[in-house]
């Protein structure tokens, strides 16, 4: 079996322009700062960007890297609004497909299964159909004959995805509360790469955790990258919890004065800064 262990800025070179990225996480929780932060030091851009939205939407946006944005709501989770990407779509710099939380699994879920959609009651009865008039029903061959949203297959070309642990093969493990849907981002991406709080040995996986915390295979994985506080300032539980205090600096910062005072350098200066900051 191959070792996939690669770098952030390994991962990065491999994706391009005009791309459809997956990212992650659930708002604030478990996102793939690291890998997000190497994205922001590319210069790939005109990217449609699939999340759960939290700081990566927002950071995106406000670098001008994001074109569209897919996506049920923008969120820091004890900010309930993701203020950076609020100010790109106020002043109208990116397009936006918002559905709802069901939909959007359901969307991921279609692209895993390489299905072009899946049936699905969300949002039926509600605006986003109005807000969205791309989308289309269908009414069940069966005798209920019962009408749901089709909903498209949100296909990625590449998933970016954090996790606990991981072993060099791409074997994924998750050890907090909740598994974010990290593992369909994973199915419905061409490639998927996978950043971690550390790599461990296979056997090491599940010594202390059950089988099933063991949410990514190996073979829906590219890469895998150890990225120790890699989530920063998101959540990564039970390793570390939302760092607030950073966040509400993240929020209240205009763009250009926090990107230059923790982005300008490599993902070693940005944890530097943050020491400082502490």
């Amino acid at each position: 079996m191959s070792d996939k262990t690669m770098t952030a800025d390994e991962v990065v070179s491999r994706l391009e322009s005009g791309m459809t990225l997956g990212i992650g996480g659930w708002g604030s929780r478990r996102k793939p700062m690291a890998l997000v932060r190497a994205l922001l030091r590319s210069e790939i851009t005109d990217l449609t960007v699939v999340s759960y939205g939290g700081p990566d939407v927002g950071m995106l946006a406000a670098a001008g890297r994001i074109r569209k944005l897919v996506a049920a709501f923008a969120t820091l989770d004890s900010i309930p609004l993701e203020p950076h990407y609020r100010a790109a779509r106020e002043c109208g710099a990116i397009e936006l497909t918002e559905i709802d939380e069901a939909m959007f699994m359901w969307g991921l879920r279609a692209a895993a299964n390489r299905l072009p959609f899946l049936p699905v009651r969300a949002g039926i009865g509600s605006d986003v159909m109005r807000v969205n008039p791309g989308l289309r029903t269908v009414t069940s061959p069966y005798e209920d004959k019962e009408t749901f949203v089709a909903m498209p297959a949100l296909r990625l070309d590449a998933a970016l995805v954090h996790v606990n642990r991981a072993d060099r093969q791409g074997n994924g493990q998750y050890l907090g509360p909740d598994p974010y849907f990290d593992d369909l981002f994973c199915e419905a991406a061409d490639t998927a790469y996978v950043s971690c709080e550390r790599i461990v040995d296979t056997a090491e996986l599940t010594k202390e955790a059950a089988p099933q915390s063991l949410l990514i295979k190996r073979h829906t994985v590219t890469g895998v990258v150890e990225a120790p506080n890699g989530a920063h300032f998101t959540s990564c539980a039970p390793d570390y919890g939302r760092d607030e205090a950073f966040q509400k600096r993240y929020a209240t910062t205009p763009w250009q004065e926090f990107a230059a005072r923790f982005l300008a350098g490599d993902e070693q200066s940005y944890q530097s800064a943050v020491r400082e900051e502490t």
